[in-house]
């Protein structure tokens, strides 16, 4: 069987003048490496993207992290500051219309970091801005290191909690991982199960209830370390299989 399709939304960026729809290259890497599947691009458009004839095409979902944060505008009547910035509207307009779809269809999808923040909004959550400075909360964000695997660094235990959809991919209790972020889900969508809490009671991963395929959400980044962290490959592992599963029941509808 030919390797399947995933699918992951690009962010809008400038460089030297120019402007790009990029993705950053270990998701790329842990797609292909860890998932065992094929990664398409789709660019972040504020108009033009059509979320089912993206779907049409591939088997998953993959939501990358970004240094670009969810407009307050798509859960909070508040306005938007500079300081919850920087923002993606192009992103955020193929994100969310895509999330909402690609779960009414059954197709999995696992969504990291900027991506668990994007699930939670996409169906009716809050986020809260800079939670290090909320009593009790600890400092979540990238070390300011040059050093990239010192950065991402696996330093933070999470409680998985027992019988969840994570449980079952990493086993429940704790895990270590490398959660980097500055914003966190607030109040949980209704769809979502919290799977994980960080020592803090920081959410840091979610499923999502009554779904039809894989679709979970991690506030760390496994793909980081795939290949070398065994939490990590498990969970590539496992979004790669719900993409073969997929990608096989589509098969066999259309032969």
């Amino acid at each position: 069987m030919a390797k399947p399709f995933v699918v992951i939304p690009a962010d809008f960026r400038a460089f030297d003048g120019n402007v790009w729809h990029a993705v950053p290259h270990q998701y790329v890497r842990a797609a292909v490496e860890g998932a065992e599947v094929l990664p398409l691009l789709i660019p972040a458009l504020e108009t033009g993207n059509d979320p089912d004839a993206i779907l049409d095409r591939v088997d998953g979902v993959l939501l990358s992290g970004s240094r670009t944060n969810v407009h307050p505008s798509y859960y909070s009547d508040g306005e938007a500051r500079d300081l919850d910035g920087p923002f993606d509207i192009g992103r955020d307009a193929t994100v969310m219309p895509l999330v909402r779809r690609a779960l009414e269809r059954g197709i999995p999808l696992l969504a990291i970091c900027r991506g668990i923040q994007e699930l939670n909004v996409a169906l009716g959550g809050t986020l809260a801005s800079d939670i290090q400075e909320q009593p009790g909360i600890w400092d979540h964000r990238k070390p300011d290191v040059p050093e990239l695997d010192t950065a991402y660094g696996i330093r933070q235990t999470v409680l998985v909690k027992e019988g969840s959809c994570l449980a079952s991919v990493l086993g429940a209790g704790e895990v270590r991982v490398n959660s980097l972020h500055r914003l966190a889900i607030s109040k949980a969508a209704p769809q979502l199960a919290i799977e994980a809490l960080a020592e803090d009671g920081t959410v840091e991963a979610v499923s999502v209830i009554g779904a039809k395929a894989f679709a979970v959400g991690v506030q760390w980044h496994p793909e980081y370390w795939v290949g070398k962290d065994t939490p990590s490959n498990k969970l590539f592992a496992a979004f790669g299989e719900a993409v073969r599963a997929y990608a096989d029941s589509k098969a066999k509808v259309t032969a």
